[in-house]
């Protein structure tokens, strides 16, 4: 009888740990299968997935298509990996999404252009229309959609290349982009762009990753504490289009020069508020306009500790609050994308320009090179 109960026991056991082991194997064999799920070919080019890291357990993940931000992991304040962008697991999930801008480069011209058009020297150029009466990032099938070249990867840097036609969506002159992603040992990811062209042309590149430094994607970001170096911003019409002033940020719901909960203000009455529903609004950064890489932003989430401060030598940044998000996607970690559970935090030039006297110029006159830097610094802050 004693044999017979030890034999049952032993058997629990196996039967537990076994299954464990196998569920184990199992989910590593799925991992592994969502790595190579991003080996495909589209428009007769193939896209892949590549991880650069450091030592300090800081990995990120680029596929080449629409040369995007898949992934980024950084350790919490008790060291775990936590992934701080919205992402999916499969090439598919990206081609299927019907939000695009999961993690992209986004241009030629990122944000918005009124009613599609602009004109260089007399000439008028269209574009296609893709967010209301306007032009957004770029077009129907802007760099967010194609497929770059890989030029070089190494253990912390990936280099992308793409060469855009004259009048891929409606741009004129042949576009010859260079990208490159690279981490350094202090927990930093630095994007830089390059370009150049053989026509007068608007250029304005910028990273669209949603972040949500919880690492969870069914959490809302208004409890993330935010701070913008901004004591300005560009308000907007109810398409979202800039009414090409510069107004002071001091009484509004826009002031983020002290830290503060992103969803502290969002229940004020303001008109602005209203046309964004919510936050939607390009930022002036508080520098002049120079190449210098300079603090634009620092948000940082008080569940994992994890903060992400964001330097870039572009003039603006588009904070944008995940306000559509209806909770019809599921993220990588299995959870729906829910309202406000996401923000882009986007360096570049102010939306509209090539239409605003007022702001500084992006046409770039040929053999001219456009260069952009921005860096995202992540780090551990103590309650």
């Amino acid at each position: 009888m004693k044999k017979l109960i030890i034999i049952q026991i032993f058997l629990t056991v196996f039967l537990i740990y076994g299954c464990k082991s196998f569920k184990n194997d199992k989910e590593e064999k799925s991992c592994i299968a969502e790595q190579n799920s991003f080996d495909t070919v589209l428009d007769g080019k193939t896209i892949s997935l590549n991880t650069i890291s450091n030592k300090n357990g800081m990995e990120v993940s680029i596929t080449n298509y629409g040369a995007r931000v898949v992934s980024i992991h950084v350790p919490d304040k008790n060291g775990k990996p936590v992934d701080v962008v919205l992402g999916f697991n499969t090439i598919k999930n990206y081609l299927d999404s019907p939000d695009p801008y999961f993690g992209p480069c986004i241009g030629r011209v990122a944000n918005r252009i009124a009613k599609g058009k602009f004109s260089i020297d007399g000439e008028e150029y269209n574009l296609a229309i893709n967010n209301g009466p306007n032009h957004l990032h770029g077009g129907l099938k802007g760099l967010h959609n194609v497929v770059w070249d890989i030029d070089t990867v190494s253990n912390n840097n990936i280099i992308l290349h793409y060469l855009s036609p004259h009048l891929e969506e409606g741009y004129p002159g042949n576009l010859n982009i260079s990208l490159t992603y690279s981490i350094s040992e202090d927990n930093e990811l630095i994007i830089e762009y390059s370009a150049t062209s053989d026509k007068k042309t608007p250029v304005n590149l910028s990273n669209h990753s949603y972040f949500n430094l919880s690492g969870n994607s069914s959490t809302t970001i208004n409890k993330h504490i935010l701070t913008i170096s901004a004591g300005s911003y560009t308000p907007v019409d109810s398409t979202l289009i800039p009414l090409g002033i510069i107004e002071p940020v001091e009484g509004t719901p826009f002031d983020f020069r002290k830290a503060k909960a992103i969803g502290a203000d969002l229940g004020l009455e303001n008109k602005q508020i209203k046309y964004g529903a919510g936050y939607d609004h390009n930022f002036v950064l508080n520098k002049t306009y120079d190449d210098s890489l300079l603090i634009a932003a620092r948000v940082y989430s008080p569940e994992t500790g994890i903060q992400m401060e964001i330097y870039t030598t572009e003039p603006g940044i588009q904070f944008y609050g995940g306000n559509f998000f209806t909770g019809e996607i599921t993220g990588r970690d299995g959870e729906k994308i829910g309202y406000r559970c996401g923000f882009c935090l986007e360096p570049q030039h102010f939306p509209d320009t090539p239409n605003q006297p007022n702001f500084n110029s992006i046409f770039i006159e040929p053999g001219e090179l456009y260069h952009s830097t921005s860096k995202y610094v992540f780090s551990i802050v103590s309650n």
